[in-house]
């Protein structure tokens, strides 16, 4: 798996030096107090993570991902006012 990845990383073009971020998904997190005399087969305590069987992993590139807030189009204009009143 590890050559697999190198080659992708590799084809990706990133350099050894970038900020690499690895994340889990497809997990859940128990929000519920079960309290001491739980059914372990039923419930989980607070906190506890498990992995779906369709986790993933989604490796990012924070160096080379830098946040840019979109733009309005400056080309664009309201064809119709608003007035407040809704038209049938």
């Amino acid at each position: 798996m590890l050559g697999q990845l190198a080659i992708a990383l590799q084809e990706l073009d990133w350099d050894g030096n970038d900020e690499i971020v690895v994340k889990i998904g497809g997990t859940q997190v128990s929000g519920i107090d079960v309290g001491e005399n739980y059914n372990p087969k039923w419930s989980s305590p607070i906190g506890t993570r498990k992995y779906n069987k369709d986790s993933f992993i989604v490796i990012e590139n924070a160096t080379r991902s830098p946040v840019v807030p979109s733009q309005p189009n400056p080309e664009l204009k309201q064809k119709h006012p608003y007035n407040g009143t809704q038209s049938d």
